[in-house]
């Protein structure tokens, strides 16, 4: 095993330790971690993606609903549409995406691409949500209309699909704006969204890609002991202080991204 191997599978443990401590942001550095630090191309490393932080989320769901911290019904209600829209996108809109988009003289935006563009865009705008932090512990619970809440889920399944993201960086605001569910409660609810979005769209990548699931299972594997480590230490550190630092590192990974695809 190389250095490089070596953080790779650190990188898996700090994944799940983000997942545990804030409820999303595995994705965040899951992709950028497969494919610029282990060499996977962005539609394997998307896919990988959704499995690690699928079954990392599926840990953690377990460990929150325990500590009372998930709204199993409203969590229900958004994974609904959600994965029927990152089903969809995995099985049918990723893999007829053409391989090149479009070309400017000399430039040409690829597939590949394109895709971590896209990726660095949204990763644009959970940076700007996490950093500004809004938090609403004592704001009262009111429910909105379900279908506000069936169009909100398919949108961000459908973004999700396309980045490979189990989507906790998107849903986690979501809730706490649209559902008006507490900042605590949201990170343990979004965990139920993520892991059934995330795994039903790997679903969909099994039956188009090759899945090298030796090297799979092992990085999961350590993603999971990462959000164990991370619920325990939830209890005891600020999870807005954390938001924000970890909003500040998100933005600048993609600006990363940005540089790095359109330097090449």
């Amino acid at each position: 095993m190389d250095n490089t191997q070596i953080l790779g599978y650190f990188g898996a443990l700090v994944v799940g330790l983000v997942l545990g401590l804030i409820g999303g942001g595995g994705s965040i550095l899951t992709v950028p971690l497969l494919v610029y630090l282990l060499g996977y191309n962005p539609i394997i490393a998307t896919a990988y993606s959704l499995f690690v932080v699928g079954t990392t989320s599926l840990v953690g769901t377990f460990q929150k609903y325990r500590e009372g911290l998930v709204d199993v019904k409203t969590g229900l209600a958004f994974s609904f549409p959600s994965f029927v829209a990152v089903y969809l996108s995995r099985r049918y809109l990723v893999p007829n995406i053409p391989d090149n988009l479009f070309s400017i003289g000399d430039f040409t935006l690829t597939k590949e691409m394109g895709i971590m563009i896209f990726f660095s865009f949204i990763m644009l705008l959970a940076a700007i949500s996490m950093i500004k932090n809004k938090n609403n512990e004592d704001v009262p619970s009111t429910k909105q209309a379900y279908y506000k809440t069936f169009v909100q889920g398919l949108i961000i399944g459908t973004i999700t699909g396309i980045i490979g993201a189990g989507g906790g960086f998107l849903y986690v605001p979501a809730l706490v704006l649209w559902a008006n569910i507490p900042m605590k409660r949201a990170v343990g609810t979004s965990l139920i969204i993520v892991t059934i979005n995330s795994l039903i769209g790997f679903m969909g990548d099994i039956q188009t890609l090759e899945i090298e699931w030796r090297f799979l299972l092992l990085f999961t594997l350590i993603s999971v002991v990462g959000i164990l480590l991370g619920v325990f230490l939830s209890k005891f550190i600020s999870s807005k202080k954390l938001k924000r630092s970890f909003g500040i590192f998100t933005l600048i990974m993609a600006i990363y991204i940005v540089y790095r695809e359109t330097s090449l």
